[in-house]
């Protein structure tokens, strides 16, 4: 994972210490996880998770598939649809006038 993790660094342009400091995690365990002394814990992969959401936990924690998700929308394999309504018509209009008066149309 450390090689993984340098990776995602050169791909999004930040440093370790910019990484410790938007995940809350001390800069001396970036800097051990990357020299391979540590492996990343729960804390870690949850915060990585959250703050970069567009990142494959996949790849990062397996190297299998894309570093970056499918930036496509997802589409609801069930979406819920509000039932048809009837056509509506137009039953009556009224027009008002400056003068206070008014007529109504129907």
């Amino acid at each position: 994972m450390d090689k993984r993790l340098q990776q995602f660094l050169d791909a999004e342009n930040i440093s370790q210490s910019q990484l410790a400091d938007t995940l809350g995690v001390a800069r001396a365990g970036i800097s051990h996880i990357l020299s391979g002394r540590n492996r990343p814990g729960f804390d870690f992969l949850e915060a990585m998770a959250l703050h970069y959401p567009q990142v494959s936990m996949d790849w990062l924690l397996t190297g299998k598939g894309r570093m970056y998700k499918d930036t496509a929308p997802a589409i609801a394999e069930n979406p819920v649809f509000a039932p048809k309504q009837p056509p509506r018509r137009v039953s009556k209009i009224l027009v008002f006038y400056d003068d206070n008066t008014f007529e109504e149309f129907q």
